[in-house]
């Protein structure tokens, strides 16, 4: 089996890791960039990137996240799928994308590439998750939702169907969203309300 790599040995590290071994990988390879971390669980620390294998970028920020994938010369793994998780059969998932245990994932849905999708989210039929988003736990995306590149939806938040976030928003914990929300917005609150601007 190809080497999986874990770019990045922190917490979200950790996670990564659980989901790939009880997945089925076996040769596994910790890398981080911080000389200071020798070891993450029961793993010996990389400082030196392979030059072979497929990697998973193990870094919760979508910006850098995004960053990374695009220095990076290695292949993208196949995303990662946490067997307790439950997927519908025809759910396409892009390379690099994760999803954690206790998620659900319904008919009909597409997620793009380098994309979390958080212990026990739900993402509901039609839906679509671009690129480097983040899908955080116990989330739900209702019926036909449209999440643009980037957008950080908080822990518990709930979209409601038919909506459309735009890119580059963070959907703060807990809020309720009930309207299409622009690019580069924050968003607070039940019903969720728009509070400033993110910068691009």
């Amino acid at each position: 089996m190809t080497n999986l790599i874990i770019y990045g040995a922190s917490g979200h590290g950790k996670v990564v890791y659980d989901t790939a071994v009880k997945s089925g990988h076996e040769i596994i390879i910790f890398y981080d960039d911080d000389v200071n971390k020798a070891r993450i669980l029961d793993q010996k620390v990389s400082h030196q990137l392979p030059e072979m294998g497929n990697v998973v970028i193990a870094i919760g920020n979508n910006k850098v996240r995004k960053k990374i994938a695009a220095q990076l010369k290695l292949t993208l793994g196949q995303y990662l799928i946490h067997p307790s998780s439950v997927i519908a059969s025809n759910v396409q998932i892009g390379p690099g994308s994760v999803v954690f245990a206790g998620s659900v994932i319904n008919p009909d849905v597409q997620i793009g590439e380098n994309v979390i999708i958080n212990t026990h989210a739900t993402i509901e039929h039609d839906c679509f998750v671009d690129d480097f988003a983040h899908i955080s736990p116990a989330a739900t995306l209702c019926g036909t939702v449209q999440i643009g590149e980037g957008t950080h939806i908080g822990a518990g938040a709930v979209v409601l169907p038919n909506l459309k976030i735009g890119k580059w928003c963070t959907i703060a914990a807990g809020a309720v969203v009930t309207k299409d929300i622009p690019d580069h917005s924050k968003v607070v609150g039940v019903p969720g309300k728009i509070v400033g601007l993110i910068d691009a």
